[in-house]
């Protein structure tokens, strides 16, 4: 069996039949849609993928600092900006 990274399933049926129940579970966590019980993709609510890309973001920046904290650096005056 698949890794699933969601605690909510739905089939691709059950999402056809009743895709306004199934988005608004979507506003607590991720839902895994399956086909022939393997997952096929995953519903995000629009805030959640909103948040989800802030964190990669937050997570890349504080990579980068990391990797520059040694330098090397340039050195200007505040006049030659």
């Amino acid at each position: 069996m698949d890794n699933l990274y969601a605690n909510v399933t739905v089939s691709v049926t059950e999402l056809k039949r009743n895709l306004a129940s199934v988005l608004a579970s979507t506003q607590e966590s991720p839902v895994v849609v399956l086909n022939h019980n393997k997952p096929e993709a995953y519903l995000l609510s629009a805030r959640y993928y909103e948040n989800l890309l802030e964190k990669l973001e937050d997570t890349e920046d504080r990579l980068l600092v990391k990797e520059r904290m040694d330098g090397p650096f340039v050195e200007v005056s505040l006049d030659d900006l």
